[in-house]
C-alpha cells in the first residue's frame, strides 16, 4: 500500500476547494484507489493536509496522468498554491485495535493481543 501526503498552503483556498471536489469523482474510476482525507492544520491555519492510500504505485502513476489532474497541478504550480510538499510511502505495517495480523510480534506478546505476523515478514 502507497501512502501520498500532501501538504499545500493555498493561495486561492476557495479554488483550491472546488479544485479537490471536481476531482474527488475521478478518484473513484481508478483502479487500486482505497482512499482520501483531507485535514486543516491545527498549528497553521493556512496549511492543509490531503492523505490518500492507493493499492500500489501503478495506481498512484495512473492518477498522476488523469488529464484532469494534470490541468489541476498546472493551475496548483500557476497560483493556486503558495506553497506545497509531496510525500509518498510505502505502508510498512497496517493494524488497528481489532485487526492486529500486522500488529509488531513484540507488541502483540506485551499487550497479549492477536496474533502477529512472523519474523521476517511485513508485520515484523
Amino acid at each position: 500500500m502507497i501512502a501520498v501526503i500532501f501538504e499545500v498552503e493555498p493561495a486561492d483556498r476557495d479554488a483550491y476547494f472546488r479544485i479537490a471536489g471536481e476531482l474527488r469523482p475521478l478518484l473513484d474510476e481508478i483502479d487500486g484507489f482505497v482512499s482520501i482525507e483531507r485535514f486543516q492544520s491545527l498549528s497553521d491555519d493556512g496549511r492543509v493536509l490531503s492523505l490518500s492510500f492507493w493499492r500500489d504505485e501503478a495506481a498512484v502513476a495512473a492518477w498522476r496522468n488523469v488529464e484532469a489532474h494534470r490541468v489541476a497541478q498546472a493551475a496548483g504550480r500557476g497560483g493556486v498554491f503558495r506553497n506545497y510538499r509531496l510525500r509518498v510511502a510505502e505502508v510498512v505495517r497496517d493494524y488497528g485495535m481489532r485487526e492486529r495480523g500486522e500488529a509488531p510480534s513484540d507488541s502483540v506478546v506485551i499487550l497479549g493481543l492477536g496474533e502477529a505476523k512472523s519474523p521476517g515478514s511485513r508485520g515484523s
